[in-house]
């Protein structure tokens, strides 16, 4: 049984607990309490969890019994369990309100083939499990998503290196760090051949994060230690004080947050220049005040188009953007890759400067949205449809490599600082003649606009929940 077998067979355990109103979200969740104890069990990592609330402790119990030890079992870990146990339960509670539902999520999942499950990667496992979730529009997952082949892609490009920190300050399920450290095993052969204090960077502190929703936090813990790495991953909002101890790093690889703060407030970090309530100048701005300014230091970050042409703070953004660094590539993605089918996209490439003025001296935009297919379930985007912006990149990852400027008719042009600065900095630069806009074909399939409104629904729902959980917890405390 290969992996994506055996995701299926964990995924349609989902249709258990649909009696339980229990969204594919929350269902992730309550599986990862579930399976972080069996495959502690498989890879002989038991000593983490406290004796008697361990896999064949949950296991032998039946019926109420077996519930009510799961509850209890669930408050044990996360007050007693050892470091990052502790970090994936604390706080943790159960949405199954059937004993008989639980009762069948653990046999079946005792049932698996967890030797094949071994052989194939638990990592592996997990992580096809929450990119089945993300790719479910109806769990509203898709937001904190990012598609595998993009993150891919940037990683090859943006070729993070050994003994490099490497930090998502919205990191979500961790999956820019996770590609990242398969990416330098590749390379490294495992991390086999390196002395033990490289082997212990690589492991404890080449790759950190921060993630807002204490849920995802939970997901992204369980995903990091399923694949070997141990670095910090914070549960906070980047944008307020905590975020400040994100810094000095050598790659920064991340999807933040699309919209506006809650209420239109502004950060509560005092560190930004212009500090706004649109949460992606704000992100943009923390990143690249977060780069060691050693010439070397690069990020690679998908923003949408607002970002590109929003005036006043936005402009001044911009400037300050390519003063600090050379803002050296953009590629413009296509319309639908991500959960919500409007999402205009772009993924900024930059290297931080030694100095404050002056990096930019030319920008190279490639256009990979005009006239390329409507993706979506019918034709999802897979790491082939980048090859070409990846050859024009070139193998440079500071975007040095030679270059070739394809013209009016090309995918690929480059833009000197003075013509953008005539464009009053406006990096909402386009060429191509969209046939597919001129035809209709960019307009999408009727299932996937349900499928948008499902989800809307649902994040709608589960914010409503946390906002029910909130006014609850604030009564009680009363």
């Amino acid at each position: 049984m290969n992996t994506t077998e055996i995701v299926q067979k964990l995924w349609n355990l989902c249709n258990v607990l649909r009696d339980d109103g229990i969204t594919y979200h929350q269902y992730v969740t309550e599986l990862t309490y579930i399976l972080f104890l069996k495959m502690a069990k498989e890879t002989g990592a038991e000593n983490k969890i406290p004796a008697g609330y361990r896999w064949d402790d949950l296991t032998k119990k039946d019926g109420i019994q077996q519930h009510q030890f799961y509850r209890e079992l669930l408050l044990k870990l996360g007050t007693e369990g050892k470091n990052r146990v502790q970090q994936i339960y604390v706080n943790a509670h159960t949405n199954i309100d059937e004993p008989k539902n639980l009762k069948k999520i653990i046999n079946d999942i005792d049932k698996l083939d967890w030797y094949s499950a071994r052989e194939e990667g638990l990592g592996n496992l997990y992580e096809g499990l929450l990119e089945k979730n993300a790719n479910e529009k109806k769990s509203g997952a898709g937001q904190y998503f990012t598609p595998r082949p993009l993150i891919n892609a940037m990683v090859q490009l943006i070729k993070p290196g050994l003994e490099e920190r490497c930090g998502d300050p919205a990191c979500g399920t961790f999956g820019f760090m996770i590609a990242a450290d398969r990416y330098l095993k590749e390379k490294h052969d495992e991390y086999f051949g390196l002395p033990t204090e490289k082997q212990e960077f690589q492991k404890k502190d080449a790759f950190t994060g921060i993630e807002l929703v204490p849920e995802t936090h939970r997901l992204a813990l369980m995903n990091a230690m399923l694949h070997g790495i141990e670095g910090k991953i914070i549960q906070a909002d980047a944008l307020s004080t905590a975020g400040k101890q994100f810094k000095d790093y050598d790659v920064i690889l991340t999807n933040p947050p699309f919209g506006t703060k809650r209420g239109g407030e502004r950060p509560t970090r005092d560190d930004l220049t212009y500090p706004t309530s649109n949460k992606q100048l704000n992100f943009l701005q923390m990143i690249y005040r977060s780069l060691r300014t050693n010439g070397k230091a690069r990020a690679a970050v998908v923003l949408p188009d607002n970002i590109l042409f929003a005036d006043g703070d936005g402009q001044k953004v911009r400037a300050d953007l390519m003063n600090k660094c050379e803002l050296h590539t953009i590629l413009r993605l296509p319309t639908g890759i991500f959960y919500a089918q409007g999402v205009k996209t772009n993924v900024l490439f930059f290297t931080c400067g030694q100095k404050d003025k002056g990096n930019t001296k030319e920008i190279w935009i490639y256009d990979m949205r005009s006239n390329m297919p409507n993706f979506g379930k019918r034709t999802p985007l897979g790491i082939e449809h980048f090859q070409d912006f990846m050859k024009a990149y070139g193998n440079d990852p500071y975007g040095k490599s030679k270059r070739k400027d394809l013209g009016e008719n090309g995918r690929f042009r480059c833009f000197t600082r003075e013509e953008i600065a005539k464009r009053n900095d406006s990096l909402d630069i386009t060429w191509l003649q969209d046939d597919s806009v001129r035809r209709g074909d960019d307009l999408p399939e009727p299932s996937d606009i349900a499928d948008e409104i499902l989800a809307q629904l649902s994040i709608a729902a589960e914010e409503m929940q946390e906002l029910s959980l909130l006014l609850n917890s604030t009564q009680q405390n009363r």
